[in-house]
């Protein structure tokens, strides 16, 4: 499965309301100069996150969008499958040989654990010093 710019700005979308969650509105106008994203797009992306619940519209001079719930309430699969569709990765599964179909299972279960045990407050969370001293480090 490939996660597309749907995908991965609406996750961005997503990211950058947790971290103002009890705040209020936030403009898309703020999210796309913030992230250096066309905001034009980033409004295609708000229906279909609004229409299934995940984020909240305010209208108005102070408005903009919202989580409608807590950031650990919502996990980043219930966003990938809203904008990318359901998590397979390969099509025609069925007509795989067993063993194969196997493998393709196996795949899609793993990263589906991982999509629906990772929460908007995981990925606020997140401390890039782990990133860092985890990262290998080159010398030359």
């Amino acid at each position: 499965m490939k996660i597309s710019t749907k995908g991965r700005y609406g996750l961005t979308i997503m990211i950058e309301l947790a971290k103002k969650y009890g705040d209020g509105p936030t403009p898309l106008k703020v999210i796309a100069k913030d992230n250096d994203l066309s905001e034009h797009y980033l409004e295609q992306l708000a229906t279909p996150l609004r229409n299934a619940g995940l984020i909240k519209s305010v209208r108005g001079a102070y408005g903009g969008y919202m989580l409608p719930k807590d950031p650990k309430e919502i996990s980043a699969g219930d966003i990938i499958r809203v904008l990318e569709g359901p998590i397979t990765p390969v099509e025609g599964i069925e007509d795989e040989e067993p063993a194969k179909q196997q493998l393709w299972l196996r795949i899609r279960d793993a990263v589906k654990d991982v999509l629906d045990t990772t929460t908007l407050e995981d990925l606020i969370n997140h401390d890039n010093d782990d990133l860092v001293q985890d990262a290998y480090m080159f010398y030359i």
